[in-house]
């Protein structure tokens, strides 16, 4: 089969197509026949060599995919062969035409859902999911300012947000991207490249500020971050390029909590539960993934291109 592979870590043109055995399933293992797989922001840092779990070389990069059970193993009883499913990460990488997943990677996907749409929901969603109920603790009634709400997380948190009874002010730095905002359901939607923006969100508020941020470039807007949260406020850390300097007394002025947070450290069962929910929130239409840009596999290294150095509208997804 054919698969994205790296040699080295290093820039995006590291990445190139290969030849590679056709996986074969353990025990409890499923191998999916990839129809669509998902890039993410972490995709290229760890490409990059630049997060702080690397992977040997070399490698098939990604952890989202959407596609067929083509085979199962003995053991493995929650899907069949022939099912759709989306793929939360992998043993074997999924950019590529086929993906070797243990079973509890692999979620069954509503047939209203599209394979690069399924592709699309993994890293998103889960990060949305997680960011908002178990860092942020967010309540129904409470605002929410969501930075990049166009990108993948970003339209998730939106839709979540929404959905769980929030007022969403999302940011985007495009009108097109603001636009989309709008349409997935944020109340109100600010260029984040204004100088005047975070003012804009105190007088949205009526001068209070927003209870809850998730933050997707933290270098750049943590300062400024602080400056627009609501006594008690919290901020949640989903993303950062770089350090950033802060005045601390602009988090005791508020009780500001600031919140890390990585998907990898969240525990099965609250996983489980994430998945459980998304599940839901797909089958009744709540929940809609957003496809930008398709490439097909020989076009991963200008996905990983566009993704850090274009505005992101939507998911950036590879069709082998």
């Amino acid at each position: 089969m054919k698969a994205v592979r790296v040699n080295a870590f290093g820039n995006p043109e590291v990445m190139h197509i290969e030849e590679v055995p056709d996986p074969v399933p353990g025990p409890s293992e499923v191998v999916v026949k990839v129809h669509a797989a998902g890039v993410n922001p972490v995709d290229t840092y760890i490409r990059a060599g630049q997060y702080a779990a690397l992977p040997d070389l070399p490698y098939t990069p990604g952890m989202d995919a959407a596609g067929i059970v083509e085979q199962t193993g003995e053991k493995v009883s929650g899907v069949s062969v022939g099912e759709r499913v989306y793929v939360a990460r992998s043993l074997s990488g999924t950019y590529a035409e086929k993906a070797l997943c243990m079973e509890s990677q692999v979620h069954r996907l509503p047939s209203n859902i599209s394979f690069p749409q399924g592709a699309a929901i993994n890293v998103p969603y889960t990060t949305a999911y997680y960011a908002l109920v178990f860092r942020a603790k967010a309540l129904a009634g409470e605002t929410i300012l969501v930075h990049g709400a166009s990108g993948g997380v970003g339209i998730a948190a939106v839709q979540l947000a929404r959905a769980a009874g929030m007022t969403v002010i999302g940011t985007s730095g495009s009108e097109e991207g603001r636009a989309l905002a709008l349409e997935q359901g944020a109340h109100y939607v600010i260029d984040h490249k204004d100088p005047a923006h975070i003012e804009q969100v105190r007088a949205i508020t009526g001068g209070r500020g927003v209870d809850v941020i998730l933050e997707m470039l933290a270098n750049v807007n943590l300062g400024k971050d602080l400056s627009a949260l609501a006594v008690d406020g919290r901020i949640v850390i989903i993303g950062s390029r770089g350090t950033v300097e802060i005045d601390p007394r602009l988090a005791m002025r508020t009780n500001a909590a600031i919140l890390g947070m990585v998907i990898l450290n969240a525990s099965e069962r609250q996983l489980r539960g994430i998945h459980a929910a998304l599940a839901a929130g797909l089958e009744n239409g709540i929940l809609r993934p957003i496809v930008g840009r398709e490439f097909p596999l020989s076009g991963a290294a200008q996905a990983h291109h566009d993704i850090i150095e274009t505005n992101a509208n939507g998911k950036i997804v590879l069709v082998p």
